[in-house]
């Protein structure tokens, strides 16, 4: 059996499991490589982001299942992960990571749509008369 290092991220409403394992750098997201899941240079560059940091771009295979979200709050959940997985591998890297905020888990969520209100915080129209 070949072991994994496991790493859970979180974003939004995203959700994405990470299983990392020494390998040649191939990165799969939900069966699909990483440049054909997401088309965005931004959103590959931050999946990428927290490897490229610690110089384990080429030495990891990482395998990805993420569901839930948009595409931006998929990826973060996905960078999220990756840091984790990494300090978990070596936790000499925790500093370096959490420096550059790959560890920080972001809690903002959309906000509830009230009654009597167009959405969130916008108002209708008043009108005096």
């Amino acid at each position: 059996m070949i072991n994994y290092i496991l790493g859970l991220g979180r974003r939004k409403r995203s959700i994405a499991k990470i299983y990392m394992k020494s390998g040649d750098g191939k990165i799969l997201i939900n069966d699909r490589n990483l440049e054909e899941y997401f088309n965005k240079g931004s959103l590959i560059s931050a999946v990428k982001q927290p490897l490229e940091l610690t110089n384990n771009l080429g030495n990891f295979d990482v395998v990805v299942t993420v569901n839930g979200g948009g595409t931006t709050g998929q990826a973060e959940a996905i960078r999220l992960g990756i840091s984790r997985a990494l300090i978990k591998n070596d936790p000499n890297l925790k500093k370096q990571l959490k420096g550059e905020g790959y560890l920080t888990r972001d809690s903002r969520k959309v906000e509830r749509k009230k009654y009597g209100q167009a959405k969130a915080r916008k108002r209708y129209q008043f009108s005096k008369r």
